[in-house]
């Protein structure tokens, strides 16, 4: 028994040891869903990783976090951290696919709401909170994400609808402004183009906005450049990967942050929806250009991974993260 407890104690300290020597590294959250093959895999999972592309699933790969409210499943979760450093917010389509099992029915009749969390560690996380932001004869609310307005000093947040007003004929992308999570304003277009576009996501790098999204007239991604959020936008023409076709879910974040006068290292993930791939790597060293080449294909605990979000933590966070799989 003493030796039995003595090894444990051995592999315990082992493991404790490094984590706080990989503490510099810090590294990434990962929340995304698993599909519609059951109630629970349209839930919200989390993945750590170190470097960026080894993930580990947390909770020993069942949802981290599971909706109560609305159509009982949710689809695209989108973490960010609040711009004062003092909480997370966690956003999400209220759709259930399983149940549903009618995308022609989805885009019409589905919920006009959004699922939120709340949380300060990302460990304990609040109830979720159902919230319409859609217009009244919207169809669905899809993808949505949050960025902070630095104009206005307050949040957007963004999603794809289809309204009654037009017969639902194309999706465009609508927002809503808060202050606080509690509060909103009325929704208003953001978006709008000759035909239906979906999937929007906004980063921020030095002052510049930049944003993906998928346009379905060329079912290819296009990235736009602005100084503001609600104005100025203009078309990344030199954009290396505005060609490919059969991809959507953007999701971007800092790989390396910018350090001894070389900008940051950006990866753009793109979700190869057409051939059932998941998630693929593009790199690029500097946003502004619009050059993404191809990274080296990421290790996930589960196949395939789809339209979700990542987020750079602090290695506390991971710390944390990783001492709460072991209570």
């Amino acid at each position: 028994m003493n030796r039995a407890i003595g090894v444990f104690l051995t592999v315990l300290f082992v493991f404790v040891a490094t984590v706080f020597a990989s503490e510099e590294k810090g590294g990434f959250l990962f929340v995304t869903f698993r599909g519609e093959g059951s109630p629970m895999t349209e839930q919200i999972y989390f993945m750590v990783s170190r470097d960026g592309s080894e993930w580990k699933a947390l909770n020993n790969g069942e949802p981290a976090l599971v909706s109560t409210v609305g159509e009982k499943g949710v689809r695209d979760p989108y973490i960010i951290r609040s711009h004062d450093n003092s909480k997370f917010y966690l956003i999400a389509t209220d759709l259930s696919m399983h149940f549903k099992r009618d995308w022609g029915k989805a885009v019409t009749v589905s919920s006009k709401c959004v699922v939120i969390w709340e949380s300060e560690d990302l460990v304990k996380w609040s109830e979720p909170k159902l919230v319409q932001v859609a217009p009244d004869d919207a169809g669905c609310a899809w993808a949505p994400e949050i960025v902070y307005d630095q104009d206005k000093k307050q949040y957007m947040i963004f999603w794809a609808s289809t309204t009654g007003r037009d017969e639902f004929k194309k999706h465009r992308i609508w927002a809503v402004n808060t202050s606080d999570f509690e509060t909103f304003s009325e929704p208003f277009i953001y978006i709008e183009k000759p035909t239906t576009i979906i999937d929007t996501t906004i980063v921020n790098d030095n002052g510049t906005y930049y944003r993906f999204t998928k346009d379905e007239k060329y079912k290819a991604i296009t990235m736009e450049k602005s100084k503001h959020l609600m104005d100025g936008w203009e078309g990344i023409e030199q954009f290396s990967l505005s060609q490919m076709k059969g991809y959507e879910g953007p999701a971007c974040f800092v790989i390396e942050p910018a350090a001894g006068g070389k900008s940051a290292r950006w990866c753009l993930l793109l979700d190869w929806y057409a051939r059932g791939k998941g998630y693929q790597a593009y790199i690029t060293e500097d946003l502004s250009k619009g050059n993404f080449v191809e990274g080296e294909a990421m290790k996930f605990p589960f196949h395939p991974v789809r339209h979700g979000s990542v987020m750079p933590i602090t290695c506390q966070e991971m710390n944390r993260l990783l001492w709460n799989e072991m209570e």
